[in-house]
């Protein structure tokens, strides 16, 4: 069980979540620094030869509520304030396939992103956006395709090169059924849709991220850094192998493949955490699928601070852990990153919240002196002796899946599942019995009450407008089109050609996604979970 203890006891047993044992002190015996420079294999060191020095990261703050107007307005505001990247949170309906005017919607409309079930939405939600000069990340899974493709068409309406959009969509089921929840189909056709987005946009969409492989997820439902690590890059494993057993080479879908991890409040396990993930994925691109493309070796990857080690207890505590969290982030190399809002344990964060959540970015880039160099924790031999541990327990338990035939058999027996729920179980209770503080929770705790914090409300006018505005758009409708077109994408699912050309088709002949999401289901069916 994970303890903590103060600096001053040398006495008591110090262990990482990820069951690492910290020495009082390291020595150079411990560990050696690795050979390479950044931007060599195996990138312990970070992809590019000067890192911050030539290529900043992308401050990208996660953002959507209530409906694509509100939405679009707090994009513009994001970037008017500086933010770099921006970043789609999608409502649960959108997240399930189901549109706004869906009864199984009812409640849950704008809740927790925007809304989006029609081609109109996605055209209101980019106004004014300039989708050639700005990189967007969709937070979006099961219909991860359906999401890309409208947001193609409306860059091409607006006269945009499809071939030069750049932006990621998450499109990580795997972990959808590991850790989320958030799936529409079963495994095998899930699987089917994302090879078949590898292979569009291998041909259109040329420059963008065709997946985002996330450990977040399964550090934020209970996984330990090392746990996090390995079932992360063995998810990747599972639709490397997929894309080849589909016929696709190596080196024209793996250089678009990316990654998306947490960093929670461990400043050292952290940022090794991301230099061990870095080396792993390059030595198994290499030597376990033969790809020869640097690209393709490369572990490319967007980091979010830690959601759970948020607090709703002395909210402004997590401005701190926050700042922790994002420079370890940053020590680590990642490509991009997101800060959350310091009260994003009560609710969606508020503009106020937003702003002093993408400050936290720019003082770190700007005013802390940490992107000046390269690696700047390289040859620490604590921290070396700590990359060097999680790739060894990482490894075992990419091992313990691959004992199960692969990350897809390994969810299907509930081994991931079961892991990570005890890892979860296991400091729930250290922190219960205050061996894991959380300060301001089970130490350091004050009377707070009459005080309360400002929280962003959902407009509930606008999300009846947009439930209104599905059902209108549906209302129009010329049948004569929409329903040939449903039919289409039935076919295609029933056969083996790429999908995304004729649902591009459905959108453009006036389908919703809840319709083509439905005409999918006929042929695929719904996931049910079994464990």
């Amino acid at each position: 069980m994970t303890t903590r203890s103060s600096a001053k006891s040398t006495s008591k047993q110090i262990v990482t979540d990820s069951d690492i044992e910290i020495q009082p002190v390291y020595r150079s015996d411990d560990a050696t620094g690795p050979s390479e420079r950044p931007g060599e294999y195996p990138f312990t060191r970070g992809i590019y030869p000067t890192m911050y020095r030539g290529r900043q990261w992308t401050m990208r703050q996660y953002a959507g509520f209530t409906s694509a107007e509100e939405s679009n307005r707090r994009y513009h505001l994001l970037l008017v304030r500086g933010q770099t990247g921006l970043s789609v949170a999608f409502d649960l309906p959108t997240q399930l396939g189901l549109d706004s005017d869906d009864p199984r919607a009812l409640g849950e409309v704008g809740r927790t992103g925007v809304p989006i079930s029609t081609l109109d939405d996605m055209r209101t939600l980019f106004e004014g956006i300039d989708q050639s000069a700005v990189t967007t990340s969709m937070t979006i899974n099961a219909p991860a395709s359906l999401l890309l493709l409208l947001y193609q068409i409306v860059a091409e309406e607006r006269g945009a090169d499809p071939a030069r959009l750049g932006g990621t969509i998450q499109n990580d089921i795997l972990k959808e059924y590991a850790a989320r929840g958030t799936y529409i189909f079963p495994p095998r056709p899930s699987m089917r849709l994302i090879v078949d987005t590898f292979a569009y946009c291998s041909q259109v969409l040329t420059s963008w991220n065709t997946i985002s492989i996330s450990g977040y997820h399964i550090r934020e439902a209970g996984a330990s850094a090392a746990q996090e690590i390995g079932f992360t890059l063995a998810n990747g494993a599972a639709y490397v192998r997929a894309a080849i057993d589909a016929g696709l080479a190596v080196d024209d879908f793996a250089p678009r493949l990316s990654f998306f991890f947490a960093s929670h409040n461990n400043l050292f396990e952290e940022a090794a955490k991301f230099r061990a993930a870095r080396r792993m994925w390059a030595k198994m691109m290499r030597e376990e699928f033969g790809a020869t493309d640097p690209k393709s070796w490369m572990l490319r990857f967007h980091t979010q601070t830690g959601g759970v080690t948020l607090t709703a207890q002395q909210p402004e505590n997590n401005i701190v852990r926050v700042a922790y969290q994002c420079l370890a982030a940053v020590l680590g190399g990642t490509q991009s990153l997101h800060s959350n809002g310091f009260d994003e344990a009560l609710a969606l964060p508020t503009e106020h919240a937003a702003t002093l959540a993408l400050r936290t970015q720019q003082i770190l880039a700007e005013e802390s002196g940490v992107a000046d160099t390269a690696d700047p924790l390289a040859g620490s031999w604590f921290v070396e002796a700590l990359t060097d541990e999680l790739e060894e327990k990482a490894r075992e338990w990419i091992a313990q899946v691959e004992e199960y035939g692969g990350a897809v058999n390994a969810i299907d027996e509930g081994f991931v599942q079961a892991a990570i729920a005890e890892n979860a179980y296991r400091h729930e209770l250290a922190r219960e019995a205050g061996e894991e503080v959380i300060v301001g929770v089970n130490k350091y705790v004050v009377d707070e009450s009459g005080t309360g914090a400002q929280i962003q409300r959902i407009d509930r006018d606008a999300v009846a407008k947009q439930m209104a505005r599905v059902t209108a758009y549906k209302d129009a409708q010329d049948r004569a089109l929409v329903d040939p077109a449903l039919e289409r994408v039935v076919v295609a699912a029933r056969g083996d050609e790429n999908l995304l050309p004729v649902m591009k088709a459905a959108f453009l002949a006036g389908a919703t996604l809840g319709q083509i999401v439905l005409a999918l289901k006929s042929v695929f069916g719904e996931h049910r979970a079994s464990v």
